[in-house]
């Protein structure tokens, strides 16, 4: 039973290997993202981001990251997950429809200069492109982390991270290996 086991571990690490290696394309997105991150924090400005389920936990690790520490000692920066305030979300999604969830927290707390970071594994969660179309009504640069084949989310962001491959769990581990990038080059260029 353990040499199964084994097995699919093996298999498991050799086809998130195979789809890092599929991912490298999305370096030049990701630095783009980068760029207007930094430019956002620079600015004053701030990171919003948003996700459904594995993604709203990759947005809160993303905002923990940001605000705590990555690599180094520096200052906090701003960034907000906004997966995180269940009765903003529950009050919303029962007042008017979960679509809504993340656009209305985009309307009270997104500025003009600010970044909304939006993750969807399908590319497909309309909360997360309603956020963009709010995003964008209030001047926000919007970056989409997709998988698959980007779906209404990634046509809808300014700056587009995919992550061509249909398996959810395989999509989210290169989507942590992603942000932890942007991480990384937000901390070089800020705190160099």
């Amino acid at each position: 039973m353990a040499v199964a086991f084994a097995e699919v571990v093996r298999q498991t690490l050799a086809e998130a290997a195979r789809l890092h290696g599929e991912a490298m394309p999305a370096a030049e997105a990701t630095a783009a993202a980068a760029e207007a991150m930094i430019a956002a924090l620079r600015g004053g400005g701030r990171i919003l981001a948003c996700g459904n389920g594995g993604s709203a936990s990759d947005a809160q690790h993303f905002a923990a990251e940001l605000v705590g520490r990555f690599e180094r000692e520096r200052a906090a920066l701003a960034a907000i997950a906004l997966t995180t305030d269940t009765s903003i979300v529950t009050a919303v999604a029962n007042d008017y429809d979960f679509a809504r969830v993340f656009a209305r927290q985009v309307e009270a707390l997104g500025r003009e200069g600010d970044v909304l970071l939006g993750i969807s594994t399908s590319g497909g969660s309309a909360n997360v492109v309603a956020a963009f179309d709010a995003a964008k009504a209030g001047g926000l640069t919007t970056v989409a982390l997709t998988g698959r084949d980007g779906g209404a989310a990634g046509a809808a962001a300014d700056i587009h991270i995919n992550v061509p491959a249909a398996s959810t769990a395989r999509v989210q581990e290169v989507h942590r290996t992603l942000l932890h990038a942007l991480c990384a080059l937000i901390e070089r260029e800020l705190y160099a």
